[in-house]
């Protein structure tokens, strides 16, 4: 009786050896087609917005509702302006917080100033007194239909604490000074 070697020549191998026999090509590219389909749907339905009216989701939905958002844009950076009241009572020691307002704002860049200087929409007193302080402006409402324009202050204990998460991207530095 002859033995059969052990090596195997080209026509014994069998594409896909891992797969049962009754697998062809066939079934293959349906359950391929099947995956592809399935993880494309779920892409789309993850990175489904919901971009309804109450609903914030980029920074992009921010810019588009910004007051003025070319020059919110060009000149400084959009902004959420949440307006809110404080009351503290004393005896006994309480603080209580008013339902906050939110509502679409600009902050501009120190060096950007000029463009509600020309408008005449702040007093050179405005902002020299916001220039001493190291200030900055910001606005809710349109420029040109009475704007509310506050002299603010950049708090630098304010920090996002998505970014600094493990694992996550840091933001370009050149975009955190105003």
């Amino acid at each position: 009786m002859r033995r059969k070697s052990g090596r195997s020549t080209v026509t014994d191998k069998k594409p896909f050896a891992f797969l049962p026999a009754s697998v062809n090509y066939a079934t293959i590219a349906i359950l391929a087609a099947a995956l592809i389909l399935g993880i494309g749907i779920g892409t789309l339905f993850a990175s489904d917005t919901g971009g309804g009216e109450n609903n914030v989701s980029s920074s992009i939905q921010i810019d588009q509702k910004a007051p003025n958002p070319d020059i919110c844009v060009q000149y400084g950076a959009s902004a959420m302006v949440m307006d809110a009241r404080l009351f503290v009572t004393l005896r006994p020691f309480k603080v209580y917080v008013s339902q906050p307002n939110m509502r679409p704002g600009c902050v501009l860049r120190q060096s950007n100033w000029a463009v509600l200087e020309q408008r005449n929409l702040v007093t050179g007193d405005q902002v020299r007194d916001c220039r001493q302080k190291l200030n900055t402006f910001g606005f809710t409402g349109d420029l040109g239909n009475s704007p509310a324009i506050s002299c603010i202050y950049q708090s630098e204990d304010a920090q996002n604490f998505f970014i600094n998460q493990p694992g996550a991207v840091n933001a370009p530095t050149n975009t955190e000074q105003f």
